[in-house]
């Protein structure tokens, strides 16, 4: 039996007055249940959020990334301009490491809905100005003055490449963790207080590991609350705040 795959919904509407009317929400929601209609599809989470499209604080769509993360799960809008046209967000959604799913445009997705999202950035910037000739007067003054731009400063590039990926895999891994740390609070208060439980737990829920998986080990999940500063004797993150 084919896997079915995992994708987390992103509604949003501009005003309050349509948020509670549920108007244009409850379109935005046919268009994303007709895309996935005719997948082998299955939706763990929604996510709503009533905002400004001029805005890039969204709480309700970090909260929609974070899911897609821990699921492994793409991210699903019923159209384009569910989204914005301003750099700083696009940025942020392109480091998210998700793949977004757009319910308007079926045939972009993966490495062609990454591109495109790239170049939604890259007009987005130049709409804001950001492409100014005051930088390239910068570098040439620099450059006037003998100040060495760019090149070999002794450091090869393979020891660069090398640093640069051990990075950005700690960087993968810690954000993996913070992802994770409120559901593995919850079955920590949920009465699974050991490794092993939790594991357990995780494997029931069909949480998908770094590797894809949907099986888990004590070792795992000791090396992710490890990431987090946790203990084994630690009381949950949430008790201890209390």
């Amino acid at each position: 039996m084919k896997a079915k795959q995992r994708f987390v919904a992103y509604y949003r509407v501009s005003t309050r007055k349509q948020g509670a009317s549920g108007l244009g929400l409850e379109a935005q929601r046919v268009a994303v249940s007709s895309y996935l209609s005719d997948r082998t599809a299955k939706v763990v989470a929604e996510f709503t959020e009533v905002e400004s499209g001029k805005r890039s604080d969204r709480p309700a769509l970090e909260q929609a990334l974070t899911a897609a993360r821990v699921h492994q799960a793409a991210l699903v809008v019923a159209k384009v301009d569910r989204l914005t046209r301003s750099v700083g967000f696009l940025s942020r959604l392109l480091e998210a490491g998700v793949d977004v799913r757009f319910a308007d445009l079926p045939s972009i997705e993966g490495p062609t809905g990454r591109f495109m999202l790239q170049q939604m950035a890259a007009v987005a910037e130049l709409e804001a100005g950001l492409i100014s000739s005051r930088t390239r007067a910068a570098l040439q003054a620099a450059k006037a003055r003998g100040q060495q731009l760019g090149g070999n400063r002794g450091v090869t590039l393979s020891s660069k490449a090398r640093a640069k990926g051990r990075d950005t895999q700690v960087a993968l891994a810690q954000r993996r963790a913070n992802d994770l740390a409120p559901l593995l609070d919850e079955l920590r208060c949920a009465g699974n207080s050991t490794p092993t439980d939790i594991a357990r737990a995780l494997t029931a829920r069909g949480v998908p590991t770094a590797r894809g998986s949907t099986t888990w080990s004590a070792l795992q999940v000791m090396r992710i609350e490890s990431r987090l500063g946790w203990k084994h004797s630690d009381r949950p993150f949430s008790e201890a705040q209390s």
